[in-house]
């Protein structure tokens, strides 16, 4: 059995040749060793940021590759398949695609959905077309020439309307609105018009105010365009301010091939909830004392002079001078021939 002291001195003799294999740090080495240190370290960083780099390399590959193959799925959807479905629909309510050009400005894939789209809800909801049959084919191709004729219409007069300063405001929208009611072509609440709207075209509120805005902007700039119609009503009611007979007047300038030959009075009493009649105009019937003529009245379409001849608060005999406004048609034709529209799809 080995001594003790003999195993310490074998073990000092170990610690002494340790102490001899750990490097000694002073002043003059200092740096020397901490490049050794770092360089140890940068063995296990160098592998690690080239990693990160390449993950990120990866997934922006990966992520420009999916957008990419997204665009050209839709490219087909629309371009090739036009398809209307209410995934691609909202894809271009993002993504500007082009459907057509008309007047130097483009059409939006959105708006000719918007209106195809309508066609689609009401025929097949209400009418139980089935578009997928032979005959549904043929209905939907007519359905898509009128949806692309009517927002190319709507681009050339959005140009008229620039030329000439004209805009429909939010609060025209809403006046408009406020007149469909109080004939109650709205439906008798907001929940029976908001069901409604959805039953028939699968249109929220706003959808119905877009297509509004749309239609009063196409009213007022044939309204503005048709000077001669203006001048023709101004001259009217001037006839009538100077004693000329109401009827004679009626019989020259008169539009209406209803009343014009009687002397511009209706067939039977105006009732205060007549449909058939614009609000603007019943207003007018009703504010008015029998005898009383009114001023021009513009309906829109066209420009009106009432005169109340007898009657009550619930019933009236009226007579009407209606000078109707060109079709905005007149308009646009010409554009369509100087710049035919170009479509980016086959219909």
């Amino acid at each position: 059995m080995k001594h003790p002291k003999h195993i310490i001195h074998k073990l000092r003799g170990k610690k002494s040749d340790a102490d001899s294999a750990v490097p000694r740090i002073t002043t003059d080495n200092v740096a020397e060793h901490r490049e050794q240190v770092l360089g140890s370290a940068r063995k296990f960083i160098y592998p690690l940021q080239h990693t990160k780099r390449r993950v990120v390399t990866i997934s922006i590959w990966l992520f420009g590759t999916a957008i990419i193959v997204f665009l050209v799925a839709c490219t087909l959807a629309l371009y090739k398949f036009q398809s209307s479905s209410t995934f691609v629909y909202d894809v271009t309510k993002v993504l500007p695609f082009p459907v057509a050009r008309a007047g130097g400005r483009y059409v939006s894939y959105e708006s000719y959905l918007f209106e195809l789209r309508r066609y689609q809800h009401y025929y097949e909801s209400q009418q139980r077309l089935d578009f997928s049959t032979p005959d549904g084919q043929k209905q939907l191709a007519n359905y898509k020439k009128q949806a692309m004729a009517k927002v190319e219409t709507d681009a050339y007069v959005k140009n008229l309307a620039e030329q000439h300063n004209i805009s429909i405001s939010d609060r025209e929208v809403n006046d408009e609105v406020t007149l469909l009611r109080a004939q109650n072509r709205l439906g008798s609440s907001n929940e029976v018009f908001e069901n409604v709207l959805e039953e028939y075209w699968g249109w929220s509120v706003n959808d119905f105010k877009r297509e509004l805005k749309t239609q009063l902007l196409a009213q007022k700039v044939a309204a503005t365009l048709d000077t001669a119609t203006r001048d023709r009503a101004n001259a009217a009611l001037a006839a009538i301010q100077q004693g000329t007979d109401f009827g004679q007047v009626a019989g020259q300038y008169s539009d209406d091939a209803a009343t014009k030959g009687n002397g511009g009075q209706y067939g039977s009493p105006i009732e205060r909830g007549n449909q058939d009649i614009d609000q603007q105009v019943l207003d007018q019937i009703f504010k008015l004392q029998p005898g009383q003529v009114s001023g021009l009245i513009n309906t829109g379409d066209s420009l009106q002079i009432v005169k109340v001849i007898d009657g009550d608060n619930t019933k009236r005999n009226v007579a009407v001078v209606v000078c109707t406004f060109k079709n905005i048609a007149d308009y646009v034709q010409p554009l369509r021939k100087q710049e035919p529209p170009k479509q980016y799809i086959g219909i």
